[in-house]
């Protein structure tokens, strides 16, 4: 794909499966999100207000548009259960151009 990135993919951890599948459905039911993908479980271990700490947590990768991330990354923020959410957003830099236009279309100016 020439020029500039148009889509991401968002990602955040959340503390179980149903969680997170209710977190990708809602996104992409509110067209902040194409689709959702969920992933776990994974064992995390990292740091926590001066421990060490371990949970067994899964990714919801999201994809979506540069455009619509910022809503999107706000969304993921008032629905996550925890105080400080790991939200990431991959841009793609490459792929195929017919996915990127459905991606574009699925999330539309989220008005539809």
């Amino acid at each position: 794909m020439a020029g500039s990135p148009v889509c991401c993919q968002l990602t955040t951890t959340l503390p179980d499966r149903d969680a997170a599948e209710r977190l990708g459905a809602t996104l992409v039911e509110e067209r902040w999100a194409a689709c959702a993908q969920v992933v776990g479980p994974l064992e995390s271990t990292y740091r926590w207000q001066g421990e060490v700490e371990r949970a067994t947590e899964w990714y919801c990768h999201l994809k979506t548009t540069l455009a619509r991330a910022p809503g999107a990354r706000a969304r993921i923020r008032e629905l996550h259960p925890y105080e400080l959410p790991e939200i990431v957003a991959v841009p793609f830099v490459e792929g195929d151009p017919d996915y990127f236009r459905w991606i574009e279309a699925s999330v539309g100016d989220g008005t539809s």
